[in-house]
């Protein structure tokens, strides 16, 4: 009997596999009824999904299936293009950028959203093309948030509107496969959240005609490759600054002079984060204001405001002389390094429990007996006895006391016996450990 949940996995398997040899064969210029003989085939591997479904539900349920696939590799292939330079890649990412400035990223979820999209599209450009490799604590640390909230935008927010699809999970040493997509796909499309998720930030159909114009303008206008700069440092963090901050900085950065009003629309908050942010930036220095528009201070792109012989410091705050000062008003300096340092911490770990995986280990402990060792199959390996342990990781011999050279202690406290011919496989060494059984057996 096979679990239901291994049923389903096996059957998502197969129906990726059959996507693809779809895909492929639309691309060279292939037809359905090539593609049907293609999959039917029985010596063919890549179509044993169809051909369960054929023995399954019938044949005319099978055909139906790969029609069905078909039409969608069709529509896949059809609105996709082969990238056959890097200045054709280099134009695709420039309008994947100047379509993720001009998108609403309404919500503290969806800025911080855009800032997972802008941290990928940054390793894109250095790349070379949409589809490269980047693990979440790289890509966590480039946008300046935590692995928790990676995933959470990427589940709710980039994932469901086609901005960003993971291909392949991390392994190993190599990250996780991840392309970029030009978020074609529906809003209406994204599942419903629950309703603490739904601010006022979110504004109805337009049809209904409850807000005004302003918050429910869907222009907006940011300049991106600032926010992508500036949003890993401590001063953007957490309770600090926030992602609302960066949006109001890059939008004044793209037009100087704008009112509370116009920044609804372009940098997409609403008015009362617009109020509150705008303050918040002022109190450092930030941004001027001038009857009712904003504009950012000189110098501000760098973190510096007005010099402190200039400004008079408000009730709220003292000026800051630079992001690291931001970053300290606001009690979150430090950060992006605890966070790089929790992460090489993860790394260390995992990588350590992958060499340990890839060591030679023998099963067994030794002994001497008439003037040659004898392995000893144990029950438990990883209990060696302290008696045994040498400095360096060596294996004091019990008889003679002294340290045995063809044998260390593994970093998980397991005996490893070191051999000039080392590089044996798996059966080898199951091998020897069924030969030392029977050695010891007949001594014993």
């Amino acid at each position: 009997m096979v679990s239901r949940e291994n049923r389903r996995s096996a059957a998502e398997h197969g129906h990726r596999i059959t996507a693809a040899i779809a895909c492929h064969v639309a691309r060279a210029g292939g037809t359905v009824d090539e593609l049907t003989r293609l999959l039917l085939h029985p010596d063919h591997e890549g179509g044993r999904h169809a051909r369960h479904i054929a023995v399954r539900s019938g044949q005319s349920r099978a055909l139906d299936y790969i029609r069905r696939v078909w039409a969608s590799a069709s529509v896949a292939v059809a609105s996709t293009r082969i990238l056959g330079s890097r200045q054709q890649t280099y134009e695709v990412l420039a309008a994947l950028r100047d379509r993720i400035e001009t998108t609403p990223w309404r919500g503290e979820r969806e800025r911080t959203a855009l800032r997972v999209l802008r941290a990928h599209l940054n390793f894109a450009e250095i790349a070379g093309g949409p589809l490269r490799h980047a693990s979440e604590r790289q890509t966590a640390e480039e946008a300046g948030i935590s692995r928790t909230t990676l995933r959470v935008v990427y589940e709710t927010v980039l994932k469901p509107r086609g901005w960003l699809r993971r291909l392949r999970v991390g392994h190993g040493r190599e990250g996780s496969t991840w392309y970029l997509g030009d978020g074609s796909a529906d809003h209406h499309d994204v599942p419903a959240r629950l309703s603490r998720f739904r601010t006022t930030q979110y504004p109805p159909d337009p049809a209904l005609e409850e807000w005004p114009t302003p918050e429910t303008g869907a222009a907006a206008d940011i300049d991106s490759t600032v926010i992508g700069r500036l949003m890993g440092h401590d001063a953007f963090a957490h309770r600090g600054l926030g992602s609302s901050a960066l949006m109001i900085i890059g939008a004044l950065h793209v037009c100087p002079a704008q009112t509370v009003g116009e920044l609804v629309g372009s940098a997409s908050v609403s008015r009362a984060t617009a109020y509150r942010t705008l303050r918040r930036l002022a109190a450092h220095d930030l941004v001027n204001h001038s009857g009712e528009t904003w504009t950012l201070a000189p110098r501000a792109l760098e973190g510096f405001g007005a010099s402190l012989s200039q400004t008079v410091p408000g009730p709220t705050g003292h000026p800051a002389q630079g992001w690291d000062a931001v970053a300290r008003q606001c009690d979150t300096a430090g950060v992006s390094a605890r966070r790089k340092a929790l992460h090489a911490a993860e790394r260390a770990g995992y990588r350590e429990a992958l060499d340990r995986l890839v060591e030679h280990r023998s099963k067994a402990v030794v002994i001497v007996r008439d003037g040659r060792q004898v392995l000893v199959p144990a029950p438990r390996p990883d209990e060696i006895p302290s008696a045994w342990h040498a400095p360096g990781g060596c294996v004091l011999d019990p008889v003679t006391g002294r340290a045995a050279p063809d044998w260390r202690i593994a970093t998980d406290g397991r005996l490893l016996l070191i051999t000039p011919a080392d590089q044996r496989s798996y059966d080898e060494l199951a091998a020897a450990h069924t030969e030392a059984l029977s050695e010891w057996e007949s001594v014993a």
